[in-house]
């Protein structure tokens, strides 16, 4: 035989050989289709947010301008600079002596010395790291101006390049008076290349003194709502299946003090009588994602409000008491759940209507402070049965969520958060298996596998996926989980790991987005019992999760691999039959490191393909480093 007859020999043998030592001693996923081991939660996959590596302003929330209330610093007035073209001169100062409202009651002055119809002067606005334009796109925008004399003329209002300073679109607003107005405008771009490298200015030319405030310019928004989301974003958190929105955020409900705390009060209404306050992660939020943007954004991904509700505590380590000096908040929360919930007949509810939104919003769980176990004044068990006897006394249906364990008043539901590496959560996949049933209900309300950045890398992705196959079986205890954080700006992030990555242009899911919307996409209602034999308990790296859809008659099996070679695994189903073929989507990479990015959005990505020979007995194999979710027909 010659020695190359000899390998191709070799060759053909090893891979005759290969298949059939995958399958020997092969792990046994056996799963009795017709035996009910508990129901799925309806409200298991859901959204946490939170203003933080700008996810409200400069992501989410579609405004374009950045500090558009002109707020300043040390530096001066942050991310508004001059513009004197040509011969121009004019100076710009903060005024806090005028403003349009109570709530804005300084402005941008706009001193012009010098300025005619080719030499203008004013301001310009760098948006978030840039102003995110596309072709032949119209773009609404507003502010709030006065000037010292009619004489000053029309305001001009450009999208400019910043490379070749040309004007991409214009604008003129006329009539502006002595008195503070709102003034609206549209810009509308021509045959141009989509680019962030764009600025706003806004101009005057003849010399006079211009006030400005609240200056805003918006993109199409998802649902044409005014005030509203960025598409793509809320086209990804649509394609995720989520049932609920956590709001308005974990630490950002707290602040960093009790006088920086979430105020909904403050974030309902007209933008001008919103007054912005401090984020806890050292940028000021506009707050133009009020109460009111929260409950529609729910509206608009048909998703269940969590109202989390200020409950006396803020992050440098300020609380309230419970009795007497609780009692404010105590009501504050009452008159949010009845701006929520309350008809017109209501006073918070007729508010509710007047801000344009006449039906009220259906309101199952509200969730008491945020990570109370922080707390080190004990105070926790008392505010939370404080507001505990108040909020059931008025919404006795209301599910009451607690954020640290409490003695003395059983909440409804306990939340809890995990941050781990990928490796703690396949050695904690079955964290819930055992966990008491006659216990609280479990929300998880923040979780993540903390690996790559500023988005997951697939060793994250393999982490979340068998955390999940453990929430998916525990689901009866588990009602609601959500990972956070949820959105990053790739130019702003101040926290590592997160979900979702963009900047003022583009999108992109990571692969653990992808895999959640693998598992939120494919969840039944029921959970078959199942076992799954064979698989190394001392190092895990298999995980599965199976349930059963009712009504459209389907059987979903999750299988994680987080072993880098590819494993066999035999399915036995008994108690029905199932159809010969089904659908596979396969969520794989070569290596644990590998990721998406704005470059790469799809790097990595789930594939379908057809799921064949399937039986009452198969075998099954998973390619190294992969989630699948296998989707079958029950017949």
């Amino acid at each position: 035989m010659s020695e190359k007859t000899f390998a191709i020999t070799s060759a053909l043998a090893c891979a005759l050989i290969a298949p059939l030592a995958l399958g020997q001693n092969a792990p046994v996923l056996t799963v009795h289709v017709d035996q009910t081991a508990a129901k799925v939660s309806p409200t298991l996959y859901g959204l946490m947010t939170e203003e933080i590596n700008y996810s409200y302003d400069g992501g989410l929330y579609a405004e374009m301008v950045r500090n558009r209330t002109f707020h300043a610093d040390w530096s001066g007035i942050r991310y508004w600079y001059l513009v004197e073209d040509g011969t121009g001169q004019a100076r710009l100062d903060l005024d806090k002596q005028t403003g349009p409202s109570a709530a804005l009651d300084a402005s941008l002055r706009i001193d012009v010395q010098k300025a005619d119809e080719k030499n203008q002067a004013g301001v310009l606005n760098e948006g978030y790291w840039g102003f995110a334009l596309r072709p032949n796109t119209t773009y609404e925008g507003s502010f709030y101006a006065k000037a010292d004399s009619a004489a000053l003329g029309p305001v001009t209002v450009s999208l400019v390049h910043n490379l070749n300073n040309q004007v991409v679109a214009s604008t003129t607003v006329s009539g502006v008076g002595t008195d503070w107005k709102q003034y609206h405008f549209t810009l509308k771009t021509g045959a141009i290349q989509e680019s962030v490298e764009n600025h706003l200015e806004i101009t005057v030319a003849h010399p006079g003194t211009l006030w400005l405030n609240l200056v805003s310019l918006f993109p199409p928004t998802y649902h044409n709502r005014q005030n509203g989301n960025r598409i793509d974003l809320m086209e990804k958190l649509a394609a995720m299946h989520p049932q609920f929105l956590r709001f308005p955020g974990g630490n950002y409900l707290e602040g960093n003090h009790i006088s920086e705390r979430y105020e909904w009060k403050k974030t309902i209404g007209p933008l001008v009588d919103r007054p912005t306050h401090p984020s806890p992660w050292g940028y000021l939020s506009s707050d133009g994602m009020g109460l009111l943007e929260f409950l529609e954004w729910c509206e608009d991904l048909h998703m269940q409000p969590v109202l989390a509700v200020y409950a006396g505590y803020s992050l440098e380590g300020e609380h309230v008491n419970p009795g007497k000096d609780l009692e404010p908040y105590v009501q504050d929360a009452l008159d949010e759940i009845e701006y929520v919930t309350g008809d017109a007949n209501t006073k918070w509810g007729a508010e509710r209507v007047k801000d344009g939104h006449p039906q009220p919003f259906k309101l199952t769980y509200v969730e008491i402070g945020n990570e109370d176990q922080f707390d080190r004044s004990g105070s926790y068990d008392g505010r939370y049965a404080q507001f505990y006897k108040a909020i059931k006394a008025k919404y006795p249906e209301l599910q009451l969520i607690a954020t640290a364990p409490v003695k003395g008043t059983r909440p409804d539901v306990i939340d809890e958060h995990y941050y781990l590496r990928a490796s703690q959560f396949f050695h904690d996949a079955n964290h819930y298996d055992k966990a008491d049933r006659n216990g609280p209900k479990i929300f998880v309300g923040e979780w993540a596998t903390r690996e790559g950045s500023p988005t997951p890398n697939f060793g994250a992705a393999l982490g979340d996926a068998a955390w999940m196959t453990g929430l998916e079986r525990n689901s009866d205890i588990v009602i609601m989980a959500s990972y956070a954080p949820l959105l990053v700006n790739v130019n702003g992030m101040q926290w590592e790991t997160d979900l979702i990555g963009y900047d003022a242009l583009h999108s992109y899911g990571s692969p653990s987005y992808y895999a959640q919307v693998m598992f939120a996409g494919n969840v039944g209602d029921e959970r078959p019992e199942a076992s799954f034999d064979g698989v190394d308990a001392t190092n895990p790296k298999l995980f599965y999760s199976v349930t059963k859809d009712t009504r459209k008659k389907k059987l979903y099996v999750k299988l994680v691999n987080a072993l880098s070679t590819p494993q066999d695994v035999e399915i036995k189903l008994d108690g029905a039959k199932v159809a010969k073929t089904g659908k596979l989507t396969t969520l794989s990479a070569a290596g644990t490191q590998a990721t998406n990015t704005m470059d790469g959005p799809k790097n990595i990505a789930p594939v379908e393909s057809a799921l064949k020979d399937v039986s009452s007995d198969f075998h099954h194999t998973m390619p190294g480093y992969s989630i699948q979710v296998l989707e079958m027909d029950l017949q």
